[in-house]
């Protein structure tokens, strides 16, 4: 069976880092992104274009810099963009058919897209993603009260952005 998962860009990586100040002085100060906003998690959004977040810090424990590295310094996840919600219900039924397991699904928080998250061999977390918001000439994150968690497809399709 071919597979139905057309994905048109990266649409965002995340890492696990050992003190975030210090990770997006360099990523905005050095490389030029943009901080998009902040989550109760402590992860930061950053971007280099008009998508909510193209890349992403996820903060270790506060021991990281003692901890293994291996555990705590470490990629987050790749998030894969796809079309559309239709073509994240199209490679949710392909996945299941080929006994992928799903860690996640529907709209989380910062960015409002919609995704299906799951691992690949490796255990590498991959994101398929749809509907990213897009930072206008204002350059601010829609407010956190706007976000719409949905734990599902069908909610996220159900209670829209």
């Amino acid at each position: 069976m071919a597979t139905p998962i057309r994905t048109s860009k990266v649409s965002h990586v995340l890492l696990h880092v050992s003190d975030i100040e210090r990770s997006v002085k360099f990523y905005t100060e050095i490389l030029g992104f943009k901080e998009s906003d902040r989550n109760q998690l402590g992860m930061v959004f950053l971007r280099n274009g008009t998508d909510h977040h193209t890349f992403g810090l996820v903060p270790g424990p506060k021991d990281a810099t003692l901890a293994p590295k291996d555990r705590y310094l470490t990629f987050h996840h790749m998030a894969l963009e796809v079309p559309s919600v239709d073509d994240l219900f199209k490679a949710r039924e392909f996945l299941t058919q080929h006994g992928i397991k799903f860690v996640f699904e529907g709209r989380r928080g910062a960015g409002c897209n919609v995704s299906l998250e799951f691992h690949d061999p490796d255990g590498y977390m991959i994101e398929l993603t749809c509907e990213m918001e897009q930072i206008g000439w204002n350059q601010s994150a829609r407010p956190h009260s706007m976000h719409r968690p949905a734990k599902s497809l069908e909610e996220a399709v159900g209670n829209p952005v």
